[in-house]
């Protein structure tokens, strides 16, 4: 066992050879002294090395944010101050903008529109729980006679929250936001092969004032330290975004000791374009929907669904428009499309689509492997769009996470809200017609945490987000967040001129 070599905070730069952990304020290596490579996905190449968390530094994050939290200044902390600390956190972001959408670049693969607006968005967060905060309180009711009850808000104490790969930076400032705004202390799990912007982000947090041991950022396996984190007796909540089979595993070890869960799982978010749209706001809408960040999205629209009489001239436009995207250098400015996270991943997406066309399906653009000039050890995958495939295709009832997209006609609004709903998900969903009688039936008939009307925009701070049904429960990116990270506490008080005798004893 290597000795721990230890570091006080102190602002780096963001781009660097190493990367450590950081528990109780401090960076540290992993105790085993393990490291491994992350690469970026685009060319296939090492950027970096990270310390590998083992179950011994986990251990050690956890006491950090339990005392933290017990013994602790930060939850004690008036409001303002946690408020304004966020807001800090938020300004050392902004300042940092392009070396923050550089390292979530190299990091992911991903285009530099994307990275942009996404970093913009994990700012905006800290910035949004900076003013929620300050209103969120307990509430007076009414009691009858001479009793009193008042409700107040506790943070629910030390939470584990483990990230996904798809949205490193932007899914750690939904939940770091929230969670040390009401007072929580966090372990932060990012995932293994996208850990650089969430170290950066705890580093930030240090920065601006957040009390050490607050902020714990534990990079290393899912399988070990994540485990080690649901199953814990001294966290007290876990929240969870990625796979569904993964987010019941979660939920099955984390009632062993009866904690609070938030899931953010998968999803297979249906599309749905009527004969009265403005077709070419639904293309554009549609293209976005499925191929915005590789198709790496939980709530993509990866099921098109478009109504016959106007299925040929969307089609057309559609696949035109597809042709078009760009794949390439993801720091160029008119590439639309990134690499896809890895060689594994990018062959589950090929075996989902090459199952389809062999049952049947037609793939009208893509269906294959993309070799990209200057970037051929990358991974790249064409945008796809996949016809004449029905419901029981894998293509079609499963999570593909990648640039395709299966599309179907359908007859009539009945028929239309029937297909949606035909599905084991209820992440995301859109609609697209100019009828706001039409637009605020289906919306209701929608078996979706979010339905987008005439956009293809999901999420905003101060935005629900979450799913029904397998997509997981828990709304995040909202006031209703600060709710799961919190305990509700009554207290009930008697202010009568005589003392109770209950018993009559």
């Amino acid at each position: 066992m290597s000795t721990i070599k230890e570091q006080k905070l102190e602002p780096l730069e963001m781009k660097r050879d190493y990367y450590r952990l950081i528990i109780n304020g401090e960076r540290v290596d992993s105790q085993s002294g393990e490291t491994y490579a992350v690469v970026n996905p685009a060319t296939g190449e090492e950027i970096a090395r990270v310390a590998k968390a083992s179950i011994a530094d986990a251990e050690r994050a956890v006491e950090a944010a339990r005392q933290a939290f017990d013994n602790g200044k930060w939850r004690r902390s008036p409001v303002n101050k946690r408020s304004r600390t966020l807001n800090k956190i938020a300004s050392i972001m902004r300042s940092r903008f392009n070396e923050l959408v550089e390292l979530e670049i190299l990091d992911t693969g991903k285009s530099l529109s994307a990275a942009q607006g996404q970093v913009m968005q994990a700012i905006e967060d800290f910035e949004f729980y900076a003013g929620a905060i300050v209103s969120h309180r307990g509430a007076v009711n009414s009691m009858p006679g001479a009793f009193q009850n008042i409700t107040e808000k506790e943070p629910v104490g030390v939470c584990a929250q483990i990230i996904p790969w798809n949205y490193p930076l932007m899914m750690a400032a939904w939940k770091i936001a929230p969670a040390i705004a009401v007072g929580c202390s966090i372990v932060v799990k990012p995932a293994s092969l996208t850990p650089l912007t969430a170290i950066v982000l705890g580093e930030i947090c240090i920065e601006a004032g957040v009390s050490e041991g607050v902020v714990n950022i534990l990079p290393g396996a899912g399988s070990e330290v994540g485990n080690y984190l649901v199953e814990h007796p001294k966290v007290n909540k876990v929240a969870f975004t990625g796979s569904t089979p993964i987010g019941k595993d979660i939920m099955a070890k984390a009632s062993q000791t009866l904690k609070r869960v938030t899931l953010e799982l998968g999803g297979k978010s249906p599309n749905i374009v009527f004969e009265d749209a403005d077709i070419d706001a639904a293309v554009d809408g549609s293209l976005f929907g499925i191929f915005y960040n590789s198709g790496q999205s939980c709530e993509a629209r990866s099921r098109l669904y478009v109504h016959e009489s106007i299925y040929d001239e969307f089609m057309e436009k559609f696949i035109g428009k597809t042709k078009k995207l760009k794949l390439g250098n993801p720091f160029e400015k008119d590439t639309h499309v990134g690499a896809i996270i890895n060689r594994s991943q990018l062959e589950v997406i090929d075996g989902y689509v090459q199952s389809a066309i062999q049952d049947g399906a037609k793939a009208e653009v893509g269906g294959k492997e993309a070799v990209v000039e200057g970037y051929e050890n990358g991974f790249w995958y064409e945008p796809t769009i996949l016809t004449n495939v029905h419901h029981e295709m894998k293509a079609v009832r499963e999570e593909i996470f990648g640039p395709v997209v299966v599309v179907m006609k359908f007859s009539d609004e009945k028929e239309a809200i029937k297909l949606a709903n035909d599905s084991d998900y209820g992440l995301g969903s859109a609609i697209w017609t100019k009828d706001y009688g039409r637009a605020t039936r289906v919306s209701k008939q929608i078996q979706a945490g979010i339905v987008m009307v005439n956009c293809p925009f999901s999420a905003f701070p101060g935005t629900p987000f979450g799913g029904y049904k397998q997509s997981g429960f828990g709304r995040e990116l909202s006031i209703e967040t600060l709710d799961l990270y919190t305990e509700t506490k009554s207290i009930i008080s008697y202010y009568g001129p005589r003392p109770l005798n209950p018993l009559g004893v």
